[in-house]
């Protein structure tokens, strides 16, 4: 078990620390994996004791003035800055993340706090702050926010602490309460992230329950998806997840549904490209993570003019990439995958699209290691073209990987079209220094983040972020985060007493004698 947890594995109920003993669930180092960072035997029964808990908590930390809310997601920021190279260290050991690439990670947790709070002009607080405007000489219109309740988060594993720290710091601002089910993939990550929350609650006062830990597998994020008494699900995960979760959403129109899901992203190389600066580009967001980015470029559309030289840059690169222990030095590039499923899946289907006629350019293989380390080196494969169907070398499938494909095309129109041959639409870019097919592929590429002459893996938190089709339901994160933890209402608010009569309705002022 990993020293760096401040308890053993548990469970966090209403400010209550329950142990989980038992082995149903174990975490292990994707480096070493014989070491176990997290063992323990949820329970299912607790997700309805968190959602009673955080029902409980959610009136009195609701009615608390903002600044009190806000005092503790400062303390918790810095809880974070102070402990930021614990948090690397422990992303690193339970997800193989490579430790450059980890503490990167642990330092958005802070910076979330920050960028959630910025009430300047830009800042999302101005968007939910409301307004009053004048309807008549003695009548106002007034709308102002309500949080929507209890909140459930759901995290992955590729983002442990960032991506489910996203949801919960603007629903905490806003006046929401919190269920987290951390990814059974990353339980102890998820478990600390829960402790610094509840160590910065408790020291400013905040009712117990406001923020709730539950830990578990597919059935027991089904049981918190299934109570009635949620208002809301903040997902990030895969697309057949997500649409179970609207599918079991169905008799609750008024939940509110954050879905940050899959993607297939396309990059473009045009023969005007800056073609170094594509390179690299397009190298790191396809290997980035060992490919374990929503928007890691996993299509690759090179027009012909350029293709041979740009594709055979690529490969070099991709064979050069230094692949090792996370935390060796000098520090690899990217460290190994999460499991030996995952990395039997990327072999599984860089097999199946040469049995479909793809050409592999560079194989993906699994690299040895003396600890068992779930290691394999990147893979680069050309398809004939791009399809939304699931069959065939070019199809939609998010493969979660090393593994970039690409195809050659000879036109803009062309490449436009294989960039949005795709169901998915969480990111996508494009390299070429022509302002004209900057603005067209910006206008016409059918995807949540757009990119120019820079990659897809990578996000700014001070833009919004979310994809559109398969990848998601259109609810922005990122800077926009805040917008879908509260909802408007509007009240008309009259100061006179000159209510006028409609036609056929009498009044006389006896009959309230």
């Amino acid at each position: 078990m990993s020293p760096l947890l401040a308890q053993g594995p548990s469970d966090l109920l209403e400010g209550r620390w329950v142990p989980l003993p038992g082995d149903a669930i174990a975490s292990r180092n994707p480096t070493r994996p014989a070491e176990i960072v997290w063992q323990g035997s949820p329970d299912p029964a607790h997700a309805d004791e968190a959602v009673a808990a955080a029902r409980r908590a959610l009136p009195a930390w609701a009615s608390l003035p903002a600044e009190r809310r806000f005092a503790a997601l400062r303390r918790f920021r810095d809880l974070c800055k102070a402990r930021a190279a614990e948090m690397a260290r422990l992303i690193t050991d339970e997800t193989g993340k490579a430790l450059w690439d980890a503490r990167a990670e642990a330092d958005l947790l802070a910076a979330k706090v920050d960028i959630t709070l910025d009430a300047s002009e830009h800042g999302g607080l101005r968007r939910v702050s409301g307004f009053e405007i004048p309807l008549s000489a003695s009548r106002a219109g007034r709308t102002w926010f309500r949080p929507h309740g209890v909140m459930v988060v759901l995290g992955p594993f590729n983002f442990p602490a960032h991506l489910p720290n996203g949801h919960i710091i603007p629903a905490l601002a806003l006046g929401n309460t919190v269920v987290f089910k951390p990814s059974d993939k990353a339980p102890a990550v998820g478990q600390t992230l829960a402790a610094w929350l509840a160590e910065a609650l408790d020291a400013e006062g905040a009712p117990p329950g406001v923020v709730n830990l539950v830990h578990g597998g597919a059935s027991v994020a089904s049981r918190l998806v299934a109570n009635a008494d949620i208002d809301g699900v903040l997902f990030t995960g895969s697309w057949p997840v997500g649409r179970r979760i609207l599918e079991a959403s169905l008799d609750w129109p008024g939940r509110v549904l954050a879905l940050e899901m899959g993607g297939n992203a396309p990059s473009v190389v045009l023969p005007d490209a800056d073609l170094r600066q594509a390179a690299i580009e397009v190298a790191r967001s396809a290997f980035v993570s060992t490919g374990q980015r929503c928007t890691c470029t996993r299509r690759l559309v090179v027009h012909g003019a350029v293709a041979e030289r740009f594709i055979r840059t690529i490969v070099e690169m991709a064979s050069k990439l230094r692949v090792g222990d996370p935390l060796a030095d000098p520090q690899p590039f990217m460290g190994p995958i999460i499991s030996a499923e995952a990395r039997a899946a990327v072999f599984a289907a860089q097999e199946r699209f040469a049995a479909g006629g793809a050409e592999i350019r560079l194989a993906a293989r699994a690299l040895e290691s003396p600890s068992g380390g779930h290691f394999l080196s990147p893979g680069v494969v050309r398809v004939d073209r791009f399809t939304r169907s699931e069959d065939g070398p070019g199809a939609d499938v998010e493969v979660f990987g090393p593994l970039l494909r690409y195809v050659v095309v000879d036109s803009v129109d062309e490449a436009i079209a294989q960039a949005n041959a795709t169901r998915f639409g969480l990111a996508a870019s494009i390299f070429t220094k022509d302002a004209g097919t900057i603005e067209r592929f910006l206008a016409e590429v059918r995807a949540g983040c757009v990119n120019v002459n820079t990659g897809t893996a990578g996000a700014s938190s001070k833009l919004p972020f979310g994809g559109i089709g398969l990848s998601g339901n259109h609810r922005p994160a990122g800077a926009f985060s805040l917008d879908y933890c509260a909802y408007p209402v509007a009240g008309m608010i009259e100061s006179g007493a000159t209510a006028p009569l409609p036609i056929g309705m009498t009044f006389e002022e006896s009959w309230l004698e």
